[in-house]
């Protein structure tokens, strides 16, 4: 007879899993590994308070992302935001088919910030997206 038993995990459970293994001094992952999926620009960027966040978003700093599947606009909607939690837009909805898919089985995705430029009143932020995979 085993003491071992599977256990189900909720989706928050397992993206609190996630960020613990991602953190500094947190638990080291032993087969983990970042895979890149696609390079995007952040949609929607003229519709957040980017002046004010602009000065956090530096070359190589992690996005988070999450679903919104409420949006009623897209329903594979894909937000990003800053690791503080402030809003900055949108995976662009040719590009979140497929990533959005992932998140919904519970793979655990993130940007990468490669890139911004102000063009005009707007700022271009260009990004990496990556799957952790444990």
């Amino acid at each position: 007879m085993s003491n071992y038993s599977l256990t189900h995990l909720e989706q928050h459970q397992l993206a609190l899993l996630h960020a613990h293994f991602q953190t500094e001094g947190g638990l080291s992952a032993p087969f983990a590994r970042e895979i890149f999926l696609v390079e995007t620009h952040v949609a929607g960027t003229s519709h957040a308070p980017i002046r004010q966040i602009e000065p956090t978003l530096t070359h190589g700093v992690s996005l988070v992302m999450r679903r919104e599947p409420g949006n009623p606009h897209d329903e594979l909607a894909i937000t990003i935001h800053t690791e503080g939690g402030e809003k900055i837009g949108f995976i662009p909805r040719d590009r979140n088919e497929v990533l959005a898919r992932l998140m919904d089985a519970g793979k655990f995705l993130y940007a990468r910030l490669e890139s911004k430029e102000w063009q005009g009143d707007w700022l271009h932020v260009s990004a990496h997206v990556f799957l952790r995979d444990a």
